[in-house]
């Protein structure tokens, strides 16, 4: 990339020297001060190589990422004849402007047909998400009152009365993600709940009826319908297939009989295939990942563990974490193969201690005035469990610290894994995920979390402090 070049043409569609009162720079943002807007050509500015975007404030702010804005300055500023400074009424960013900002550079990077897909399938999970954490706690605080008090509330209607509130959710959440399924992909939310209806088992259910004393059995399988065994992914997928079906068939239905007919092809149509090919591909996925989580973590242990840990943050990097929103929505269902217990989330937690950690280092070891402020504002709620300050402002722009962040993080999973931790929720990371570990587990959960930010403060401390590469990003 030439930035000389580009500096050039950025002064040219700008109006020209005479036309620019200052230039300066942000994290990621070229900001310019200018007499006359109307001088300017926004729309060529946005089509210069590097720029990534336009903001049109009471400066002009041109987006060009960490690290190029600052070579772009450079280069810049020796056109203009002014001095590197603030851009009038530009002030300098906020640790979360700054993460925000580079959330939405690096996600605009990695928009890639996969990532939307894997963002579509996130969406079906994340509006239930209030209901699942609440729900999983219920089921884990009330599953330890039973078992200590010997089943003491059983008969007391308040207690029953918030344990059906925690049952329901898992029992009906086949309806519920098949509304959303379809929803999310274009169809109507109420044919995607029948839908996800078939993965319930209810013995009232037609097809789980006895004719003659022999229940009613399947073509090809010739077995009994097991509503059950297609799970959630089931439910998903055939909310997804209903709302293709509907999209589809509206197109060709005559707008006199759309109302009435449509629908009816659907829940037809739909039907006789969740049955017969979705139900059997849910139970499969089911299985295929349950096998993977397994291998991975009773097989592999600690070195599963550590490669978990280690290799998440990467995932969230490029959009692809969302592929793990239904696995842990799987794993909290209190009839799953793991009844309820996540054991693969506290691994996942670890990541954001290495973070942390690193972050520690960087302070320690930088003399860098800006990104020790940064620094100084990500810890503190980086320890509660909010990390994306300490990503996406800090970690991840200087590259080579991000990497001794995710390396150190893995000692934390490698421990998580080691003794076993499981939590009955999710929703919350950090300190706040005290409050999800398994009863009795916290102690175990600390240690973890302490040898995360321990990994990566030395992993970092040693091997992931570039103070060239720090000025580059955050300025002298």
């Amino acid at each position: 990339m030439n930035y000389k070049q580009i500096s050039e043409q950025l002064l040219t569609l700008l109006g020209g020297k005479a036309n620019i009162t200052s230039n300066a720079a942000c994290m990621t943002r070229l900001r310019v001060g200018l007499r006359d807007t109307s001088k300017a050509d926004i729309e060529g500015v946005k089509k210069v190589e590097g720029v990534l975007g336009v903001v049109e404030s009471d400066t002009i702010q041109i987006v060009f990422g960490p690290g190029k804005v600052n070579k772009v300055l450079d280069e810049f500023y020796k056109l203009t004849g002014l001095a590197k400074g603030q851009a009038e009424n530009g002030p300098d960013q906020g640790i979360n402007e700054v993460a925000k900002e580079n959330k939405a550079l690096q996600k605009a990077k990695y928009d890639k047909p996969v990532q939307r897909f894997l963002k579509k399938i996130s969406n079906i999970f994340v509006a239930l998400l209030p209901g699942i954490i609440a729900a999983g706690l219920i089921n884990g605080i009330c599953n330890v009152i039973n078992v200590s008090t010997g089943g003491a509330f059983s008969g007391v209607w308040w207690y029953q009365c918030i344990r059906t509130m925690g049952w329901a959710l898992f029992a009906y959440l086949p309806i519920l993600v098949g509304y959303n399924a379809a929803k999310e992909f274009g169809g109507s939310g109420v044919l995607g709940a029948i839908a996800g209806a078939m993965s319930i088992a209810n013995p009232g259910m037609p097809l789980l009826a006895k004719v003659n004393d022999a229940q009613i059995l399947l073509p090809i399988t010739n077995t009994v319908f097991n509503p059950a065994s297609g799970g959630l992914l089931a439910a998903l997928i055939a909310g997804a297939f209903f709302a293709f079906l509907e999209k589809n068939i509206r197109k060709r239905m005559p707008d006199l009989i759309d109302t009435f007919v449509s629908p009816l092809l659907v829940l037809i149509i739909g039907g006789i295939v969740a049955l017969l090919v979705i139900q059997p591909l849910g139970a499969g996925l089911t299985k295929v990942i349950f096998a993977v989580l397994n291998f991975v973590y009773e097989k592999m242990g600690v070195v599963g563990g550590y490669i978990l840990s280690a290799g998440f943050l990467p995932l969230v990097a490029v959009g692809l974490h969302q592929a793990l929103t239904p696995i842990h929505a799987l794993l909290n269902d209190p009839e799953g193969a793991t009844k309820g217990i996540n054991y693969l989330l506290p691994i996942l937690m670890m990541a954001g201690g290495g973070q942390v950690g690193a972050g520690i280092a960087l302070y320690v070891k930088t003399k860098n005035v800006k990104l020790k402020r940064y620094i100084r504002d990500s810890i503190p709620v980086g320890i509660l469990g909010i990390g994306e300050p300490m990503m996406y402002a800090v970690t991840l722009p200087l590259g080579k610290s991000f990497i001794t962040a995710c390396v150190g993080s893995g000692f934390g999973g490698a421990v998580a894994a080691l003794m076993h931790l499981g939590t009955v929720s999710q929703g919350v990371s950090g300190l706040f995920g005290l409050l999800i570990v398994q009863p009795g587990q916290q102690i175990g959960y600390i240690l973890s979390m302490l040898i995360a930010y321990a990994g990566g403060f030395l992993v970092t401390y040693f091997f992931g402090v570039d103070e060239d590469r720090i000025n580059e990003v955050y300025g002298e």
